[in-house]
This record gives C-alpha cells, sequence and structure tokens, in this order.
C-alpha cells in the first residue's frame, strides 16, 4: 500500500508547483537583498530572478513588506529546523537561551546585508510580524519545562528584544560576537532565573 503524498504533509500536482514558485521567490528576494539591502529587493527585479511575473509575485506578496517579513520567517523556520536537529546543551535555562540567541546571530551574519535589510525594515515597518513572539516561543522550548506563564512570556519576550537591539549594534559595527553573548549572558541570566 503507498502512501499518500497530500496525507503525509508532501505538496502534491499545483500546490507542489506552488511551493516550489514561492520558494524560488523567497531565495530571489534573499539573495538580493543580501547583496544591497531592502533597496535592492525591488518587486519587478525579485520577479524576474525568480522567473515569475510581476502579477504572480504580487499574489503571493501584495508589498515588499510582506515579502521581507515572508524572508525573516524562512530565517526562523532555518533556526527552528537546526533547534530540531541539535538543540542546546547547556545546563541552565539562561544558557540554552543565550546558544539559541547566539545560533541566530551565526546565522543571520552570514548575510550581514540581508540581516541589516531584514532588521531594519522590520523595525522601521508598520507590517506585522510574529518575529518577537516566535523567537520567545524557541526559547520558552528551550529554557523551561512546560508552557511558561505570562510574566515568564514577557520576560522572553524581553530577552529578545534585548537581542534584537545587540544585533542592530552588531551590523552598525559598534560590537562583536564575544560582546554580544557577553551582554546576553548577563540579560539572560537575570531574565531567566525564576525558570
Amino acid at each position: 500500500m503507498t502512501a499518500d503524498p497530500a496525507a503525509a504533509g508532501h505538496p502534491t500536482g499545483r500546490s507542489r508547483s506552488q511551493h516550489q514558485r514561492r520558494k524560488r521567490i523567497l531565495q530571489a528576494a534573499a539573495a538580493l537583498a543580501s547583496r544591497g539591502g531592502v533597496e535592492a529587493m525591488q518587486m519587478r527585479t525579485v520577479a524576474e530572478r525568480a522567473g515569475v511575473a510581476l502579477g504572480t509575485l504580487y499574489r503571493y506578496f501584495p508589498s515588499k513588506m510582506d515579502l521581507v517579513v515572508a524572508v525573516v520567517n524562512e530565517e526562523m523556520d532555518t533556526l527552528e529546523a537546526s533547534l530540531e536537529r541539535r538543540p542546546p546543551s547547556s545546563g541552565t535555562p539562561a544558557g540554552r537561551a543565550v546558544e539559541v540567541l547566539m545560533r541566530a546571530t551565526r546565522g543571520l551574519m552570514r548575510e550581514p546585508e540581508l540581516a541589516d535589510a531584514l532588521i531594519r525594515s522590520l523595525l522601521l515597518s508598520d507590517v506585522k510580524t510574529d518575529l518577537g513572539d516566535r523567537m520567545a516561543g524557541m526559547l520558552a522550548r528551550v529554557a523551561g519545562d512546560g508552557v511558561p506563564h505570562e510574566e515568564q512570556q514577557i520576560l522572553l519576550r524581553s530577552l529578545s528584544s534585548v537581542w534584537v537591539m545587540e544585533m542592530i549594534e552588531l551590523l552598525r559595527g559598534r560590537s562583536g560576537n564575544e560582546r554580544i553573548q557577553a551582554r546576553l549572558e548577563i540579560a539572560a541570566e537575570r531574565l531567566l532565573a525564576g525558570f
């Protein structure tokens, strides 16, 4: 008996081609942003590079900011998959949280122009993104045993906000990985002391 690919969560037929088209668009957008920031992510250029019509691009992503948010979500998906394959190994909640944040830092800094474009766009945009919630959710999974209560969720969001600010300092050339890690360790130890 053969398994039904659709039932197993695998895209089939048209949905597979739509999934592949969306992936090409996101890869094209990320490649352009990694070479020239958000300014290089012109919708027409993204469409040409992805091999799709401009109208098709707009059906998937109604605005440039929607496209930027989707690229951010792809980066977060990559980080989450990395954490599933290789969970943080520190013996403390704060240590595990810092491991997650430093992995995110190293992952984003492989493409500093892309990292700068994504962070800048999210800070300046009025497009709603769940970056903070997703990062806090990842931190919750590695920091504690079970679902964090409201105060813990606030503390986890605060730690992810500290990380965003540290990323800005790194992208501006005012900090380095060692300094970011030291600052995150202090913040995590204080914020997650009750976990």
